[in-house]
């Protein structure tokens, strides 16, 4: 595998995701040992030529030979390109490219809600995103639908629920962020969209947990023992991780017993219907 040298990826390093696949680029050669560097330790020198605000929604790539910095998308299509030519071609075309820049904002605007961490951890020199209310909503939008797919099918499995529909998960997804919204009235809009953004996330990771026996269930009709049990568990680590994630946030931890409480309500009316 081709290594490109004398470039340096500047990641963020309050963000697993981003450690994992900056250092996965090492590992691999695709860069060098000195191939990437952590936001937080740019010098005074690499001030004068680094658009720092770009770089903070934008993983930055410095060419040391010549001074110049690719952003984003453009980064990660050198780095892999190098590499691999025919991706950077493939990415380069219009549609494509315009796919994947859009892809990469989703992901960047993202990512401290998707893995968050202290605000007091946050470094002098933060790579912190800025706030970016399209794509916020966009990604609770997009976890919510998911949520409402995953829940129907598994509610389907369930022969002693009532017969469900997406309309109804749908109901329910959108019900929890109004409940626990309604506890939330006093802190502003970004931290509300912030914690509505964890909680969909928690919501995303329990749907990601209950595919596996949906797919099973498919082609071995478990007993509804295995399915409510594995419910059972997913719903357990869901509230683990509300919980930490509410604690992250320096919110009320009342927050997980509300969100558990919306549950019940919403099992109870679904029973009598």
């Amino acid at each position: 595998m081709a290594t490109l040298k004398n470039y340096t990826l500047l990641y963020d390093d309050d963000c697993p995701l981003c450690k994992t696949y900056t250092s996965a680029f090492i590992k691999t050669k695709m860069l060098d040992k000195k191939g990437r560097q952590a936001y937080s330790s740019i010098s005074q020198m690499e001030y004068d030529y680094i658009d720092l605000e770009k770089a903070k929604n934008q993983i930055a790539l410095i060419n040391h030979d010549d001074k110049t910095v690719f952003y984003g998308i453009d980064s990660l299509l050198k780095v892999i390109g190098y590499s691999f030519p025919f991706v950077e071609k493939i990415g380069q075309i219009s549609p494509i490219k315009w796919f994947l820049k859009k892809l990469y904002s989703f992901i960047s605007y993202n990512r401290k809600v998707i893995i968050p961490i202290k605000k007091q951890d946050f470094q002098c020199m933060s790579c912190e995103p800025e706030f970016n209310i399209k794509y916020r909503i966009i990604y609770i939008l997009f976890a919510t639908l998911i949520t409402s797919l995953v829940l129907y099918q598994y509610s389907e499995q369930l022969s002693f629920l009532p017969d469900s529909t997406i309309g109804r998960e749908t109901v329910l997804a959108i019900g929890q962020i109004v409940f626990q919204s309604v506890f939330l009235l006093k802190i502003n809009r970004n931290d509300l969209l912030n914690y509505i953004g964890n909680l969909m996330t928690v919501s995303l990771m329990g749907s990601l947990l209950l595919m596996p026996i949906i797919i099973i269930n498919h082609f071995i009709m478990l007993p509804t023992l295995i399915l409510l049990s594995w419910f059972g568990l997913t719903a357990l680590l869901m509230f683990m991780e509300h919980y930490r994630r509410v604690n992250l946030l320096s919110l009320p931890t009342y927050l997980s017993y509300t969100w558990v409480l919306f549950r019940v309500i919403a099992l109870l009316l679904i029973l009598n219907l």
